[in-house]
């Protein structure tokens, strides 16, 4: 059924209510366009918010008269979640599909009943206003503190899940059925595209570890996601606000690490013209993500040590000690355990970063997520161009394929094909270019 909405010069001149904004926060899309819909016609103007913490910053960025929740979120505890954020924003009327804002949801706004409506319609899967008139007159006449007119009963105690099956357009795109399983996963961290066991199994050891403090280990062959879970770490962790900073051990030549990660003093060497900060101190209060830890040379692992053991670091060139507080999360690609084993790598500044290991799978364990990847990617490349979709053959070439760069080689390939595709809405197995893997 069609939205009808009542043009704003049609509406008699006390119905007409001054511009007011609504953020939705649901990881269903269809969920955010059914309301979107309703209260666009309500005169709303909406914003949307895929998670939780998408929803925070938003608020932070422009505060909203009101946020909606669905009845869960993808990526943050929704109990948690609406108590921070009453304690946090009071100001915004807070309303959530279920009953899980009971007690929160106070001081409500003058809007309520809009958004109450808007919301039940939404569930409902009715997305028409027929007659908006006595709803907004209703509302302005509540704002300006005058007595309610009774044109819309009461509604109470939403409940009821907002997932519903894929829309059927949706099935055009040979792979967008697969997304479905994405949505209706609730375990799964909206980074970690799959909902292959082995990517559950990664999101889940994320959630439990993120709110604490402790040291954490990431394995996994190269191109499989170490970064994104470090990310994902540092977004659900009490660290969230600080800084996320990250280095590549390997990438810094072994006379610069020192100084990249502790910092120097004015003439510490040749070239240092200038005190600087290191990305350790820079990180204070934060995440430190060290990538490709194993790469780290002995003589400097054992001066990470010591800042590891007793939160306390040197500038190289100065002899003040200073104390900085951060969250250690290490990558590598390598069998770190062996490396400590055989002299390697340092066993004691193993352990004290391998307090709790995740390891993110090569794409060959998790083929079955190849087309749900697959869809990821080109949603990405499209956000700068045409939209393209693969046709059947191109899926199969995809699935068969053993992906040796994993998840990165799989998206430089549809990247490639993209660009080969030119303006061809369809992607066939003639752009489909494996060439050399993109590492």
């Amino acid at each position: 059924m069609q939205t009808q909405t009542i043009p704003a010069s049609m509406l008699p001149a006390h119905t007409r209510v001054r511009s007011r904004t609504a953020l939705v926060a649901s990881a269903d899309a269809s969920f955010r366009q059914r309301l979107a819909q309703i209260l666009t016609g309500l005169r709303w103007q909406v914003r949307e918010a895929e998670g939780g913490a998408q929803a925070w910053a938003e608020t932070e960025a422009s505060l909203p008269e009101a946020l909606i929740v669905d009845s869960w979120l993808p990526d943050l505890d929704l109990n948690e979640f609406l108590k921070d954020f009453r304690r946090t924003f009071p100001q915004v009327d807070l309303v959530a599909a279920g009953n899980s804002a009971s007690g929160l949801e106070s001081p409500r706004g003058p809007y309520r009943q809009e958004l109450l409506y808007a919301l039940r319609h939404s569930q409902d899967g009715d997305t028409a206003v027929w007659n908006a008139a006595p709803l907004l007159a209703r509302a302005d006449e509540a704002a300006a503190g005058m007595p309610a007119i009774a044109e819309m009963p009461a509604v109470a105690n939403i409940t009821g899940p907002s997932v519903l099956p894929p829309d059927t357009a949706a099935q055009a795109i040979p792979i967008r059925a697969e997304r479905a399983g994405a949505t209706t996963a609730p375990d799964r961290l909206p980074e970690l595209v799959g909902t292959a066991p082995c990517m559950l199994e990664v999101s889940r050891r994320v959630r439990l570890v993120a709110p604490r403090a402790t040291p954490v280990l990431i394995e996994g062959p190269t191109g499989s996601g170490k970064e994104l879970v470090a990310e994902a770490l540092h977004r659900l962790s009490t660290r969230s606000r600080k800084p996320f900073v990250a280095i590549n051990c390997a990438a810094i030549p072994e006379a610069l690490l020192e100084a990249e990660l502790f910092g120097h003093t004015r003439g510490a060497f040749t070239g240092a013209v200038q005190g600087r900060v290191g990305r350790i101190e820079a990180a204070d209060g934060g995440t430190l993500f060290l990538d490709e830890i194993g790469e780290m040379p002995l003589a400097l692992q054992s001066k990470l040590l010591r800042f590891v053991e007793c939160g306390e670091l040197q500038r190289v060139g100065d002899n003040v000690t200073v104390r900085v507080d951060v969250r250690i999360v290490a990558a590598t690609h390598r069998q770190l355990a062996q490396q400590a084993a055989t002299g390697g790598f340092r066993s004691d500044l193993y352990y004290r970063l391998a307090v709790f290991l995740i390891r993110t799978p090569a794409l060959a364990d998790h083929a079955q997520d190849v087309p749900l990847l697959a869809n990821h990617f080109l949603d990405k490349l499209g956000r700068e161009a045409p939209m393209k979709r693969l046709d059947p053959t191109a899926l199969a070439m995809l699935t068969a394929h053993d992906w040796p760069g994993n998840v990165r080689e799989l998206e430089h390939v549809l990247e490639r094909a993209v660009i080969l595709a030119g303006d061809a809405p369809v992607l066939t197995a003639g752009e489909i270019d494996f060439g050399l893997a993109l590492n």
